[in-house]
């Protein structure tokens, strides 16, 4: 049975690994910006990116497949450059899994940087550092709790991505079928073993990655 439920779960997990990594570079970045940045737009530009939080995941598939499915003119541009459509490959549930996680990592970024004490920068500056020393060197030290956490419930997340992924890369065995997917076709076909063993992996994966972020929480 683990040989029907492992090629799933090491997808999910390397879909998950490879989301978080972009999603976790992105979100520091924009994190950091609108952390302190104030222009007009910001509030319009926030909800933007925190769309996808609250979006039914099948309305973010339909949304992927319209902006890089084979008619459209990105989709176009990287079955040219690849020589393959990007629907219905690894890559496109990547792509998925990182555009439902990316606000997850976002805000924890903007949350951690706002509670890095801007004096204590001011300070570093004073003291002779430039702008990217005191961002290496004091805020981005301080903000790691945050980032931490960003990043564990970014990857949770995106090792459970079910809808914009079936929409998107769709569920083929070997290829594109995940975990979450894997336990539906489990459960469509009655194969309840299947399922369990599947759900148990995922919720103590889970688990486990989020016990880790309260234990650090700790005092």
């Amino acid at each position: 049975m683990w040989t029907d439920a492992s090629g799933p779960v090491l997808l999910s997990v390397q879909v998950a690994v490879i989301s978080t990594i972009f999603v976790a570079a992105s979100g520091i970045l924009a994190g950091r910006l609108m952390a302190r940045a104030s222009f007009k737009g910001k509030t319009l530009l926030e909800t933007i990116l925190m769309l996808p939080l609250v979006l039914p995941p099948t309305v973010v598939g339909f949304l992927l497949i319209v902006a890089f499915g084979v008619n459209s003119p990105a989709g176009r541009l990287i079955e040219g450059v690849t020589g393959s459509p990007l629907i219905f490959t690894v890559w496109a549930a990547v792509i998925a899994a990182g555009v439902v996680s990316f606000p997850l990592m976002y805000q924890a970024a903007k949350l951690g940087f706002q509670m890095v004490d801007r004096e204590i920068e001011d300070a570093s500056k004073v003291d002779g550092a430039g702008g990217m020393q005191t961002f290496m060197h004091i805020t981005l030290p301080l903000a790691v709790p945050s980032l931490i956490t960003g990043v564990v419930l970014s990857f949770t997340r995106a090792l459970g991505e079910f809808g914009a992924s079936l929409m998107f890369a769709g569920n083929i065995p070997g290829q594109t079928q995940t975990a979450a997917t894997a336990i539906y076709v489990a459960m469509d076909s009655g194969d309840m073993n299947l399922a369990w063993l599947l759900t148990g992996v995922l919720v103590l994966l889970s688990f486990t990655l989020l016990f880790f972020v309260q234990m650090l929480k700790r005092p």
